[in-house]
C-alpha cells in the first residue's frame, strides 16, 4: 500500500457547529428562507452531493432556488470556517504526521470548492496531504473523483477511509478497500476495516 485516501466530514473533522451557525444566517438573511439549519439536519445529509443537500434542506423550495440559497449558505461557511474551524477528531494531527511519513495521505470529500481549503487554512494541516478533490471542482461523484485522484497521482494501491453508506459505495466504485470510521456520522452495510477512533489507523497500517 502506496497511499491512504480520506473523506473529510466524520472521519477527520465535524464542522458542524461552524456549519449550522453559517448557513442559519443566511436563510435567516434572504426573504425566500425559512427557519434554520441545525446540526441535526447536517447529520442527515452527511455524505451527499450538494444538490441533494438542497433539496433535502429547503424543500419548500423550487430546484433553482434550492441551488442559489445552499451556494450563498455554502459562500458564507466557507468565510466562518477559516474564523472558527471545525472540530478535529482526537489525536488527528498526531496520526496524520506519523501516517504521511510512511504513506501519500489524500482528501476526497463531496464538497463544494474552497471547503477543504477551508479545512486546511483554520487547521494547519494541509502539509500532511498530496492533493485532494471534489465535485464542486469536477463535477464527478466521490466514487469517479477517487478514480481521478488515484490517475492523476499514480497510486497503485491504497484504502478509503470514510464514515457513511456513500463512503462505502464510493470505494467499491473505485476498486479500492473501505475503512469504517466508526464513530462518524453513518451507518455502512460494508466495510474491509474497522476503526473507532483515528488513533486505529496506526494500528492497521503503521
Amino acid at each position: 500500500m502506496d497511499s491512504i485516501i480520506f473523506d473529510l466530514d466524520g472521519t477527520l473533522w465535524d464542522s458542524r457547529r461552524t456549519v449550522s451557525k453559517s448557513w442559519s444566517k443566511v436563510v435567516q438573511e434572504v426573504n425566500y428562507g425559512r427557519g434554520e439549519v441545525t446540526e441535526d439536519d447536517l447529520k442527515k445529509t452527511m455524505g451527499l452531493q450538494v444538490k441533494d443537500i438542497a433539496a433535502r434542506l429547503f424543500d419548500y423550495l423550487d430546484g433553482a432556488k434550492q441551488m442559489e440559497l445552499i451556494l450563498k449558505c455554502c459562500e458564507r461557511e466557507q468565510v466562518d470556517l477559516r474564523l472558527e474551524g471545525g472540530v478535529l477528531y482526537p489525536e488527528l494531527e498526531n496520526v496524520l504526521q506519523r501516517l504521511s511519513s510512511r504513506y501519500r495521505l489524500f482528501i476526497v470529500s463531496n464538497c463544494q470548492e474552497g471547503y477543504i481549503e477551508s479545512f486546511y487554512a483554520y487547521h494547519g494541516l494541509e502539509k500532511y496531504f498530496i492533493d485532494f478533490e471534489n465535485p464542486g471542482r469536477t463535477g464527478l461523484t466521490k466514487g469517479e473523483n477517487i478514480k481521478l485522484l488515484m490517475e492523476r497521482n499514480n497510486i497503485r494501491s491504497t484504502v478509503y477511509v470514510g464514515d457513511t453508506q456513500g463512503d462505502c459505495d464510493a470505494a467499491k466504485i473505485a476498486g479500492v478497500p473501505f475503512v469504517l470510521a466508526n464513530y462518524g456520522f453513518g451507518n455502512p452495510d460494508s466495510y474491509d476495516y474497522l476503526i473507532q477512533e483515528p488513533l486505529d489507523l496506526i494500528e492497521l497500517f503503521y
